[in-house]
């Protein structure tokens, strides 16, 4: 049987609306700009829209995992752009490290996460800033749950590690325990 899109109860999908964008835009926001933020929350929502009947209960985690994988479209399309501009732009200077700009502690847990792979970062903050649990996280990053608790796990150990490297700062003082 072929599902129309007049046959998904526009009720249910208002709900799943209302209870979930904030949360998905604020996931987008911590990603991207906020114009590219407000396109991944238009897809996600389009995507759900269209696979109505695949959304799980709880629905945040997949349409996490939705998002994620719009950004990473975004992602890929802008890095295509950015590498064709710089063949056909003249040599620039690199940009200056400077030092001032790295002060306080959530610069300095910005410039350590910053260091990481997106797929530490992805399940750092699923953890940390989503407030998922790891199953939940699990599934929105596209993987099983030890896959995820590895990662987690690793994740974790390199941004201790980053930031341990970042102590140089004035305000570097973090143990081990205060990174997790």
């Amino acid at each position: 049987m072929v599902r129309r899109d007049s046959d998904i109860p526009s009720a249910l999908f208002e709900a799943l609306y209302g209870d979930c964008y904030a949360s998905v835009h604020a996931y987008a926001l911590r990603r991207a700009d906020p114009d590219t933020a407000q396109e991944v929350v238009a897809d996600t929502f389009l995507t759900a829209w269209r696979r109505f009947d695949e959304v799980p209960h709880p629905p945040l985690p997949w349409l996490y995992g939705v998002a994620r994988r719009t950004l990473a479209n975004a992602r890929r399309t802008r890095l295509r752009a950015q590498a064709l501009v710089e063949r056909a732009a003249p040599a620039r200077t690199p940009p200056s490290d400077d030092a001032a700009e790295r002060l306080g502690e959530s610069e300095m847990i910005r410039a350590a996460l910053m260091g990481l792979s997106e797929r530490d970062r992805e399940a750092l903050m699923l953890v940390a800033w989503e407030d998922l649990e790891p199953a939940d996280a699990a599934r929105a990053a596209g993987c099983s749950r030890p896959t995820f608790a590895v990662r987690l796990h690793r994740a974790r150990r390199r941004l201790a590690h980053a930031l341990v490297s970042e102590r140089d700062t004035p305000s570097g003082d973090l143990s081990l325990e205060e990174a997790r």
